[in-house]
């Protein structure tokens, strides 16, 4: 396979420069690494600007509702787990209305990959602050200055226990790739946050502006330990890239099936839902 077979037929309809083509062209090359086809591949995504990914892509797509893109994506994991299954979406999607989502993701660690892009705006809808959006940001529909905290999706990826925690930047492809590749071949619920400037809405959080900001974590970074990892994610003297967390521990579909397993060494083999009804009555 090649990067090339996984690029749909409808056109990119994202603006020019847009961080979002290099997080494209990072996940089909990985893709094609890993030799995924794509009849046996998903992308399912929310609302927004990077939500229209699927359509993008010759691989099934889902394009769900707002927030709503972990749900359908552990589900569909759920229902065939053969399926490489890979979620999408932008930051005002997975942290503002998806956000009770993405806790329950870290914790059930189902077997799929999120990779979130970060443009700290809401730029379908025309510049909107976002929950990552900087206090003093500016836009025409916040003329004077953005008040609220802004959320550290990283950090709250770490405090979830999601058991592989990265971050990349859309202006640096080679690293972004090797990320998004180190998510796909993670067994588990693997998190990789992608800031991805946005051109049309946000010249706060520029491609230059972050450029001076992003380093690369310490070559002997412990990955394993999750505390360390919080620190970095804390770090105000910069946005470190690279792998902050990864551990192994069982996924949502394999304990599931223990709990199919005992319940049929319990009840039988031969139990069905007419057993149950009968047990109510």
């Amino acid at each position: 396979m090649e990067a090339a077979d996984y690029k749909g037929k409808v056109k990119s309809s994202w603006c020019p420069g847009c961080g979002n083509h290099a997080v494209n062209t990072a996940l089909r090359k990985a893709m094609a690494r890993l030799g995924y086809k794509t009849h046996e591949t998903a992308i399912v995504s929310g609302i927004g600007c990077s939500s229209r990914f699927p359509f993008f892509m010759s691989t099934y797509g889902f394009h769900s509702i707002h927030g709503r893109a972990l749900p359908v994506a552990i589900g569909l994991k759920q229902a065939n787990p053969k399926i490489n299954v890979i979620a999408v979406g932008g930051d005002g999607d997975g942290l503002s209305i998806g956000g009770n989502h993405f806790i329950h993701a870290g914790r059930k660690n189902p077997n799929i990959t999120y990779i979130m892009m970060d443009n700290e705006i809401y730029a379908l809808t025309k510049g909107q602050c976002s929950p990552t959006s900087r206090i003093g940001t500016t836009t025409k529909c916040n003329p004077y200055a953005w008040t609220a905290d802004r959320i550290n999706p990283v950090l709250m990826a770490l405090s979830f226990n999601a058991s592989y925690v990265a971050r990349s930047y859309s202006g640096d492809i080679q690293q972004l790739e090797e990320l998004i590749y180190g998510g796909l071949v993670h067994k588990g619920f693997s998190f990789i946050h992608v800031i991805s400037p946005c051109v049309q809405y946000n010249k706060v959080s520029s491609f230059e502006k972050i450029k001076e900001l992003v380093r690369n974590l310490p070559e002997n970074h412990d990955t394993s330990d999750r505390a360390n990892a919080m620190k970095y994610a804390f770090a105000p003297e910069g946005l470190y890239t690279g792998v902050f967390y990864e551990s192994i521990r069982p996924t949502y579909e394999e304990r599931y099936q223990d709990v199919i397993s005992k319940a049929k060494q319990i009840a039988g083999e031969n139990y069905t839902i007419d057993d149950v009804i009968k047990q109510f009555k």
